[in-house]
């Protein structure tokens, strides 16, 4: 057998994780086409792959003809030649010629080795996506072997990841050699090497952290209900116990506070928020606002929106640098929060008979309306003034004008 097609054959048999039955199956393939290249068949011939020692046996079933008629070579051997292994062998008789592989010709035989790369190839591509699709939400450490703008290119256990600008946090800087952690969140198939996705953006990196950092997350004692994430900044994680026994805040926070510090230095000192969850949608959103402590909280029945009355001088706390704390909040309770300054909540309606520019039949025509307050007719407008029966054009912009002179006075 031609040696360097054995030594390519060895370190595949080395180096690749391939499975024995697969890996016989290519080669006798491949051996096969390449028989099919020269001889133009292959029903009579047999490939035997020694898959300790790397090497391979060609046979042919020939039939034994006498010297000088052989027709078709695929099929037929000289006596001659025959006899030169078997001296008993006569016209007529079957005999399995070993085919020198040499033979062949140079040509062919690149053919065939870049044939069988080809092959390993496609089978090591597909291990890869299997294995790691497999791993998909497993947390890994690699080395970074390429940093720019667009990606992070990561070796891990060998094989190349990929962490793409999306899935980076944006305050974070990586160089060449230093070792960083992420989640597998996705394996793509591509026409080249298969694209291994991951990430420390998404929520679930930190999900898993904490299942590595709490034993109480791990063996399902403290259940994480919802995660509320802006990469680099902030995050809310909302936790429950399944262990009357068990408080699920302090467990993640740990004795003097050594789990959740190593989590918060994990993610470059974002800001992590522990609250325990409840099913009590008023309770949920007041623990949602900690540290900020709300007056008063509405509930609006159309739509999932609830409006909470903060103090003035805690309104800039509650909403968050560049309105963080808020989204987060609303995206962890499931409802819109409005924030509503205390001063701006709790001013007290101007009766219109308090009014002094209101004549009594502007405000007879106004209270047959339902409207008694400045705050009404104001929420009414201009189009709500002209639907009432009596009411002008002229009339309904002073009323607005003499309510709106109130309010600037105020």
């Amino acid at each position: 057998m031609n040696q360097e097609v054995v030594d390519a054959i060895s370190a595949i048999i080395r180096e690749k994780n391939i499975d024995r039955d697969t890996f016989q199956e290519i080669i006798e393939s491949v051996f096969l086409k390449a028989i099919e290249k020269r001889y133009g068949i292959s029903e009579n011939f047999s490939v035997i792959f020694n898959i300790e020692k790397g090497d391979i046996e060609i046979y042919a079933e020939k039939e034994v003809v006498p010297d000088g008629q052989i027709e078709d070579e695929a099929y037929e051997i000289e006596l001659t030649r025959a006899l030169e292994t078997d001296e008993d062998i006569e016209v007529g008789d079957d005999f399995v010629e070993v085919i020198d592989y040499n033979s062949f010709g140079r040509r062919l035989i690149l053919s065939t080795k870049q044939n069988l790369i080809q092959k390993i190839k496609e089978i090591e591509k597909q291990n890869l996506i299997d294995e790691f699709s497999e791993r998909i939400g497993e947390i890994v450490i690699g080395d970074v072997h390429q940093a720019n703008r667009r990606e992070i290119r990561i070796n891990v256990d060998k094989t190349e990841v990929m962490m793409p600008q999306s899935e980076q946090i944006y305050n974070e800087r990586w160089r060449r050699g230093q070792s960083i952690k992420g989640i597998i969140l996705d394996v793509r198939e591509t026409s080249r090497e298969p694209q291994i996705i991951i990430s420390r953006k998404s929520e679930l990196f930190v999900r898993r952290l904490f299942e590595l950092e709490v034993p109480e997350i791990f063996d399902n004692i403290v259940e994480i209900k919802k995660i509320a994430r802006e990469a680099g900044d902030r995050t809310k994680i909302a936790v429950i116990s399944n262990d009357s026994r068990v408080d699920p805040v302090g467990a993640c926070v740990g004795m003097k506070g050594v789990r959740i510090q190593a989590i918060v230095r994990e993610l470059n000192n974002e800001k992590i928020d522990i609250i325990p969850y409840t099913n009590d949608r008023e309770l949920m959103v007041r623990r949602s606002l900690a540290p900020v402590i709300p007056l008063e909280i509405v509930f609006h029945h159309t739509d999932p929106r609830v409006s909470v009355v903060v103090p003035d001088d805690q309104m800039s706390m509650a909403i968050g640098r560049r309105g963080q704390n808020i989204r987060l909040a609303s995206e962890i309770t499931g409802f819109q929060i409005d924030p509503v300054k205390e001063s701006e909540y709790y001013i007290e309606e101007l009766p219109l008979g308090e009014v002094e520019e209101f004549s009594p039949e502007t405000l007879s025509l106004l209270s047959s309306a339902g409207l008694n307050s400045a705050d009404e007719v104001i929420e009414a407008g201009f189009d709500g003034l002209m639907l009432l029966e009596g009411m002008d054009e002229e009339r309904a912009r002073s009323i607005l004008a003499v309510l709106e002179n109130y309010y600037e006075e105020d």
